[in-house]
C-alpha cells in the first residue's frame, strides 16, 4: 500500500523464498533468524527485521532502508497481488461493494489484475495509525 514493489508469502518454504530473492534480485525481510543467516550465507541480501508490534517493524524497516510511512494512493500498490491500483468510479464497482459503503464512502480504488476493491473504511484507518505509530518510532530511532 505504500507503493514498494514487493511480495509477501506466508506459506512458502524457506528455500523456495530464498532463491525467488535471489532470482529477482529482491532483499529478503525476515523476523526468522535461521532463515535470515541461510539467505546470507547463501549471497542472498537479506534483513532481519525487528520489534514485537508492526509498529514496531515498520520503524525499525522505515530507518533501515529510508521508507516513507505514509499512502500516497496515486503510488499504491495490490496488498495481494502487488500490482499498482487505479480509482475507479463508484459507478463501476457499485454492485461489487456492500450497500452502506456505497452509503458512506465516494473514493475507490481497483486493483486492475486481481479486481480487489479499495476504500478509506475503517481497516484502512487502522492502518493509517499503525503508519502513524511507525513514524514516530522511527523519528526516535533517528535521534538515538
Amino acid at each position: 500500500m505504500l507503493g514498494y514493489d514487493v511480495e509477501y508469502f506466508s506459506d512458502a518454504a524457506d528455500e523456495a523464498l530464498t532463491e525467488t530473492a535471489s532470482k529477482e534480485g529482491r532483499v529478503l525481510l525476515t523476523c526468522d533468524q535461521e532463515l535470515f543467516r541461510n539467505a546470507s550465507v547463501r549471497g542472498v541480501e537479506a534483513y532481519l527485521v525487528r520489534g514485537r508490534t508492526e509498529a514496531e517493524r515498520l520503524a525499525d524497516l522505515a530507518e533501515r532502508f529510508r521508507i516513507r510511512l505514509e499512502i500516497d494512493v496515486r503510488d499504491s500498490r495490490c496488498p495481494k497481488c502487488n500490482t499498482a491500483i487505479r480509482a475507479v468510479p463508484k459507478e463501476e464497482i457499485k454492485d461489487k461493494i456492500p450497500e452502506a459503503t456505497s452509503r458512506f464512502y465516494d473514493d475507490f480504488w481497483i486493483c486492475p489484475n486481481c479486481s480487489q476493491i479499495y476504500w478509506q473504511g475503517s481497516h484502512w484507518k487502522k492502518i493509517n495509525n499503525t503508519l502513524t505509530q511507525a513514524e514516530k518510532l522511527s523519528k526516535l530511532l533517528d535521534h538515538l
